[in-house]
């Protein structure tokens, strides 16, 4: 696991696993840890650290309870992934590119900054063009994965920066990456993409966190906030991929704008503000972040679950606690208020359980059975729930249900809410985001789809919007959506057994069993205060 020279000079740093592909003789890494992991890294002055195991890894491995059922479960999952994944996503062949057109489609790819969600340019990005770039072969994050949905692009030509000419394999891209710092920056073009995944990776820079900070900052650069002075010359117009290069060889170096993108979204906007005399309501409206967190790349303007899957998850908007994109809007699985509320609660505990295991959760829902539709709650895919269950109970010989499993997770959620909280957040007032996640934040956003925004008014707020300017539009749209995620923080907050001001109450920690005295004191003086 290594940290590259931008986790040091950025707050955005990942961290890199590295391994010896030696099917095709490479050295590869992939990224993990979002949220400035390798920025830790870097400040303690950790570069790397390696790891030697030269055992056979088998099931028994781990000294499992039950060896015999881990192997039974393990092969029928394996079984219906082999079976499945080709009719379904082709995660084998393409990987999570194979999102990019179904995105696109239902108008929730990012596009110049998640003003738009879709982009007739799309299709140069999407996953017949991988499909082709992608070398073929297994391609799994480790020997024994059935979905085998990483990816590598070899042999490709460098173009700039310090490896400039060199022939290197690139992991990926991925869809985040694909869509952040491609669509989300107005760049319809693979090899810049990849050559943007290369330095990410080599840098040791998130490609989500990149790819919405310079959309960011390419807004601002096209409305007049920042312009060529304050750039250092960079002409960051959507679109201008050598530019956007550049900047994150300058995030690497730690030198020129770069060092004020690579603070990321909620910084920049405090610097543009305070420095550069722009609106900071404007800047709010516009910058994709929360919790100090750039947002991953879906656009949740028609998304009620998904925004509050992003507001309300403990570490900032990531889909890692709630990814309900494709159930509410391509699924259609969740369309009451009430269902949503729910799977606020749940789907975030159940994510949380599969990193308290080591888990990959793309097995779970990334390949559905295919009775799956006619079950009583096909968000949740409980057929591989109940699998998950019958595994942990043939490891540990702990017998586990899946509400058993949700509890598991509720205790250590709720500890990290109070973690939270003990530093300054967890609250309320830290779970909002940007207008822009919510509804049209400007007019030409809102005029872009102005025939579904005007039906909206009539029909769901109740509002005619005959004879009125865009602006009394927006303004009456906004009040809406507004509130309409405010009741949503009121459902999942009661769910979750939290306060109106999101922090757990006296009652659920007693009985999660995590009453310690600390969190007692720490709880009763903001049952008060609230």
């Amino acid at each position: 696991m290594s940290a590259g020279p931008g986790a040091e000079h950025t707050f955005m740093g990942t961290l890199n696993s590295s391994w010896y592909d030696a099917g095709r003789r490479i050295h590869r890494f992939k990224q993990a840890g979002r949220g400035g992991l390798g920025t830790v890294f870097r400040n303690k002055k950790i570069k790397a650290i390696a790891v030697k195991y030269s055992g056979r890894i088998t099931v028994e491995s781990n000294n499992p309870a039950n060896p015999a059922l881990v192997r039974k479960v393990g092969s029928a999952y394996t079984q219906e992934i082999r079976t499945l994944d080709p009719k379904q996503n082709e995660m084998a062949t393409v990987g999570t590119a194979h999102i990019v057109t179904i995105m696109n489609e239902f108008d929730l790819l990012p596009v110049n900054n998640f003003r738009f969600g879709s982009n007739p340019e799309a299709e140069q990005i999407g996953a017949e063009v991988y499909r082709k770039k992608f070398h073929q072969g297994f391609d799994g994050c480790w020997m024994g994965c059935a979905l085998s949905c990483a990816h590598v692009v070899k042999d490709f030509k460098l173009k700039t920066g310090p490896f400039k000419g060199q022939i290197v394999a690139v992991d990926g891209p991925e869809y985040e990456t694909i869509a952040g710092v491609g669509s989300n920056c107005g760049i319809f073009d693979p090899d810049h993409i990849i050559e943007m995944n290369f330095y990410c990776d080599t840098y040791g820079l998130d490609t989500i966190s990149v790819g919405t900070a310079i959309g960011f900052v390419m807004e601002c650069y096209e409305t007049g906030i920042i312009d060529k002075e304050i750039t250092g010359g960079l002409e960051l117009g959507f679109g201008s991929s050598d530019a956007a290069l550049e900047l994150v060889h300058q995030m690497a170096r730690g030198n020129g704008f770069g060092v004020i993108v690579g603070r990321g979204v909620r910084q920049m906007k405090k610097v543009f503000a305070d420095k550069y005399g722009a609106d900071p309501e404007i800047l709010n409206d516009i910058g994709m972040e929360a919790k100090g967190l750039e947002f991953s790349q879906y656009v949740t303007k028609e998304s009620l679950a998904q925004q509050g899957g992003y507001g309300l998850a403990l570490k900032g908007p990531q889909h890692d606690e709630a990814w309900l994109i494709f159930a509410d809007m391509v699924h259609k699985q969740m369309p009451t208020f009430e269902q949503k509320g729910e799977n606020l609660h749940w789907f975030p505990m159940f994510r949380t359980w599969f990193s308290l295991n080591g888990l990959c959760k793309l097995p779970w829902n990334d390949v559905i059975p295919e009775d799956n539709n006619k079950t009583k709650e096909p968000a949740k895919i409980m057929g591989h729930v109940e699998s998950y269950a019958t595994l942990f109970s043939a490891v540990t010989w702990t017998r586990v249900s899946p509400d058993d499993i949700i509890e598991m997770s509720e205790r250590v959620y709720n500890f990290q809410r109070i973690f939270n909280l003990r530093m300054g957040y967890g609250t309320r007032k830290h779970d909002s985001i940007p207008y822009r996640s919510v509804g049209p934040a400007t007019r030409k956003e809102y005029e872009s789809r102005s025939e579904r925004y005007d039906r909206q008014l009539c029909e769901t707020v109740g509002w005619d919007p005959g004879g009125k300017t865009t602006e009394e539009k927006m303004q009456a749209l906004r009040k809406y959506r507004e509130a309409e995620y405010e009741k949503l923080t009121d459902a999942v907050y009661m769910r979750r057994g939290w306060n109106k001001n999101g922090v757990p109450t006296l009652e659920k920690v007693k009985a999660l069993g995590i009453d310690y005295p600390d969190v007692v004191k720490l709880l009763s003086e903001h049952q008060q205060a609230c």
